[in-house]
């Protein structure tokens, strides 16, 4: 092995072995074991929340790999519609041409072209990450195979009557020109206004105040809207009122939606650009005014004067107006929801659109034929997945938000205007008629009608989450009988064999796409398969800054996985991340935070330290905020682990022989804890308690093996009882191999480059820990309580000894006297026993029982148990000397102190909250030290 631990070097050779080895393979005949990979955007990049997941992906895989399950990690990316979409469209820009001027075939090929050169970009991250995906079965939601599933899918809930074409309500980009879902759209906290307009009433009466954030919207309203309990307008529920500015009068209607309380209590009502209005007019048979085009311009329906205006200079036109017929009452700011479009920035508006609908909420079939519809068919069945227990949410808690998302769903709008993804299998003839099926043949076989006319397929594509929800029984191979093959024509997923993968063990995601994601896999899995897609859903937490802040490129508080495994300096890291940040001012306050929170840059941690860190903190908490110190913190831990390794393997020139049974009490005590913590491990394992699975392992690497064992196992290495020697040997290999294999699922770098070393001289055959079997508490020899006992009691005294000696400013490496008092039999007979490793161990350089009634030297001492441990200081120090540097540290820190309570004192309502808790950390601290301190002082004095 190498002096020193060099991540960069080991984690660059070791994924290459594994994946042309075939390791991350399913084999063997174990029990099956499937983790489903979340697809990523194929246009996507690591960032800290897939580093974070993949990390507990990977632990799991590779722990029950290990374990002798027939594991499958089944990986792939997502065809992202619009994110590639524009990418590409993007890139058209530049010699300005639009995807119009390619036309659609050209367009599509020039996609899957940006997709072959720069598609891999997540992947091949993936791998820096130590991911152990299965690559050989690598699937993309536009490849051949899976194509086919969503046009099976698609073909049977239409011919199932579930799938149906309407016009509704969806949210659209006026940008991107297409209908897009929840998950696509932020809504932000804008600084807006609340207009107050008179609707005068038809009679000539004064009418009814209507307030609004979107006044150029009344161009379209259809009725004015009051609660039927209202006193104030009874007498105008019924009649009608002029609507301002274009020549229709609208009825006023009383609704339960309205709340009196709120405003005036009339509410202007506009279905067509509404959601909750759309529901009030369905219920009132009002017919909606669609007054927007498709790129958010003022339309025909509207007054000519209006026509073609933009959105917003329509809003200023119509206010000028109204201001002019002195209708406008009133304007005051208003804070304000606005919905922004997460690709485009633009302002999404609720538009009034043909589309595709998934039936979620009907009990009979919506084509009229006899037959259950989307409530009863997939809507119910995926709530009693959870309400019975096939499937269990960790935390528990999650299952609420799943239960509730599905009790209040609507159908599903599967549809969106781009052309990147997967083409609705649907064709219209000249008289609208609609055919459809898996293609065009296919689809006049199963017509109920003669088309009229030519056929022309629908342009629109399917929304991706349609293909994302097929995804734990497509990338398995159905609807396929025979093996499916890639591009390459390697076999890829064979359904009759590889459903035995499914339901897949558990989900690892995050809660924000319950809805969007794991609901939906759950009704396709279950209609087509008629098994649940996964057993349990672990919702993982979402990652933050140190602070607790969510991670933003506009605060600067971002962080590249990469950046922590390799480093990064300063220079370079401001230029990465403010290269893309347009504002001057957010560049400025971005540089300005990334110069403060990193000084000299990013030192690399290497991979292992980052995904302990995650281990670490993954508990069941909704956030988890990660702290670089965490990371470098781990990298100290491996670096512990490297160098006793190290020791370990100097120590051993030809391979131990495996003794009947552990020579020494020290031996026998590191297994009694090897076994405990395997056991914690199993345990937590079960429960997804990862932070503490890392806690044990922690615990027991760096505290018991290699600060307690390894230095127990140098009296026996250098003694004179060669059978102790030798069995030390083998149990310091054999309990570092199987620390290893424990470590291994969390960080598998260092412990592959270990083992390496040390697998010879155990002669294991295997030649990569990842064939090993994971190590059983059950495996191990049963506990010897009594060996356990008493290297507990030796490392009370070494601790104890340790403690003064740092105390007292004792030397390290001063010999010194020890005396024993009181104490019991047991005690005796222990000193006795581990007098020679007390010498060495402790340096010293004699020990001896105090006779009765033998008065006690001027010494320092410590209490274990009934024995009272006691170093005379004479000689050992200088009391004086020693007295005068405690009282120069104690003034040194009361001064500090008081420093930092005047500022706490002094802070005000302003001061940031991290500023004022690290102040208060800093008193803590010092009021500590002091404590400390003065003690040693008042031990000195008694002397």
């Amino acid at each position: 092995m190498e002096k020193s631990f060099e991540p960069r070097d080991i984690e660059s050779k070791w994924y290459a072995v594994w994946e042309a080895a075939g390791d991350f393979r399913p084999r063997g005949d174990g029990a099956p074991y499937c983790i489903l990979l979340p697809p990523p955007n194929v246009t996507g990049t690591l960032h800290m929340g897939h580093a974070f997941q993949q990390t507990v992906m990977d632990a799991l895989t590779r722990y029950h790999r290990m374990r002798g399950f027939r594991t499958l990690w089944q990986g792939g990316t997502d065809h992202a519609g619009i994110a590639t979409q524009k990418i590409v469209e993007n890139q058209l820009a530049v010699y300005g041409k639009s995807r119009h001027d390619l036309g659609r075939e050209k367009f599509v090929e020039r996609v899957w072209e940006w997709k072959q050169e720069s598609g891999s970009t997540i992947t091949n991250q993936m791998r820096r990450l130590g991911a152990s995906v299965d690559w050989s079965r690598e699937r993309f939601t536009m490849d051949q195979g899976l194509s086919a599933a969503v046009r099976r899918v698609f073909v049977q809930w239409y011919r199932d009557g579930l799938l149906y074409r309407g016009r509704r309500l969806v949210n659209w980009d006026p940008v991107l020109m297409t209908a897009v879902s929840d998950l696509e759209v932020d809504n932000q906290e804008k600084d807006g206004s609340l207009w107050s307009i008179r609707y005068p009433a038809s009679d000539g009466g004064e009418g009814i105040v209507v307030a609004t954030t979107r006044p150029e919207t009344m161009l379209g309203d259809v009725a004015v809207a009051v609660h039927p309990d209202d006193e104030r307008y009874q007498t105008l529920i019924g009649k009608t009122l002029k609507l301002p500015l274009t020549g229709r009068e609208i009825p006023v209607i009383a609704d339960d939606y309205v709340d009196r309380e709120f405003g005036t209590g009339g509410v202007k009502i506009t279905p067509a650009h509404d959601f909750n209005d759309w529901q009030i007019g369905a219920r009132h048979k009002l017919n909606p005014i669609v007054i927007l085009t498709l790129d958010a311009k003022i339309n025909d329906n509207a007054p000519e004067k209006y026509r073609g205006l933009d959105r917003f200079a329509a809003r200023k036109a119509v206010l000028a107006d109204l201001e002019a017929a002195g209708l406008l009452v009133e304007t005051k700011k208003h804070k304000l929801q606005v919905p922004i479009s997460q690709r485009t920035d633009a302002v999404i508006e609720p538009m009034l659109t043909d589309q595709w609908f998934l039936d979620l909420t009907s009990e009979t079939r919506v084509d009229g034929k006899a037959g259950p519809g989307g409530r009863k068919a997939i809507t119910e069945p995926a709530l009693a997945a959870v309400r019975d227990g096939e499937i269990k949410f960790v935390p528990e808690n999650w299952a609420t938000t799943y239960n509730q998302w599905l009790e209040n769903i609507q159908d599903w709008c599967v549809s969106r205007q781009l052309w990147w993804g997967h083409q609705i299998p649907a064709w219209y003839d000249e008289a609208g008629n609609i055919f459809v099926g898996e293609d065009e043949a296919d689809a006049l076989a199963h017509a109920g009608v003669q088309p009229v006319g030519a056929l022309k397929q629908d342009e629109d594509v399917l929304d991706t989450w349609f293909s994302s929800a097929l995804w734990p029984f497509s990338t398995m191979g159905w609807p396929s009988e025979a093996p499916v093959r890639n591009e390459r024509g390697e076999i890829v997923a064979n359904w009759p064999q590889d459903q035995a993968f499914l339901p897949s063990a558990v989900l690892v995601t995050g809660f924000d796409i319950i809805f969007f994601w794991v609901a939906r896999m759950v009704m396709a899995t279950q209609y087509f398969t008629g098994k649940v897609p996964f057993r349990e859903v672990y919702i993982n937490a979402i990652v933050r800054d140190a602070e607790g802040q969510k991670m933003s490129k506009s605060k600067g508080n971002t962080i590249d996985p990469l950046d922590l495994i390799d480093g990064i300096a300063l220079d370079a890291l401001v230029k990465k991340s403010t290269s893309s940040l347009l504002i001057p001012q957010v560049r400025e306050k971005v540089e300005k935070r990334i110069r403060r929170d990193y000084p000299d840059g990013i030192t690399a941690v290497g991979t292992d330290a980052l995904r302990f860190t995650f281990a670490a903190l993954a508990t069941y908490g909704r956030t988890i905020n990660f702290d670089l110190k965490r990371a470098e913190g781990y990298k100290a831990f491996c670096n512990k682990l490297w160098n006793a390794a190290r020791f370990v393997l100097m120590n051993i020139e030809a391979p131990p022989s495996a003794p009947a049974r552990p020579h020494t009490e020290a031996e026998r005590w590191i297994y009694a804890r090897l076994r405990a913590t395997l056991a914690e491990v199993e345990a937590q394992m079960q429960l997804y308690r990862f932070d503490l699975v890392a806690q044990a392992l922690y615990e027991f690497v760096w505290n018991e093996y290699c600060d307690w064992f390894v230095e127990l196992a140098k009296p026996a290495l250098n003694g004179e009882d060669k059978a102790a020697a030798e069995s030390t040997r083998y149990t310091l290999l054999a309990v570092l191999e199987a620390a290893l294999r424990a470590l291994h699922p969390i960080t598998p770098f260092i412990t592959e480059e270990i083992f390496q070393s040390v697998a010879p001289l155990l002669g294991l055959k295997e030649t990569s820990i990842t064939q090993r079997a994971y190590p059983r508490a059950d495996d191990l020899p049963a506990d010897d309580a009594s060996a356990s006992a008493d290297i507990e009691w030796l490392r009370a005294v070494l601790t104890q000894v340790r403690r003064i000696r740092s105390e007292m400013n004792i030397a390290p490496g001063k010999v010194i006297p020890l005396l024993y008092a009181n104490g019991s039999a047991a005690d005796r007979a222990r000193a006795d026993k581990f007098a020679a490793q007390i010498a060495f161990l402790a340096r010293a350089e004699s020990q001896r029982w105090l006779a009765q009634g033998e008065e006690e030297p001027a010494a320092a001492a410590a209490i274990i148990g009934e024995m009272k441990l006691l170093i005379p200081l004479a000689g050992l120090i200088d009391l004086s000397a020693e007295k005068a540097r405690l009282e120069k540290e104690i003034n040194r820190l009361e001064g500090e102190s008081a420093k930092s309570n005047a500022k706490l004192a002094n802070f005000g309502e302003k001061t940031p909250p991290a500023v004022v808790e690290q102040e208060k950390k800093r008193v803590a601290e010092f009021t500590a030290t002091l404590d400390g301190l003065r003690a040693q002082l008042a031990a000195l004095a008694k002397l």
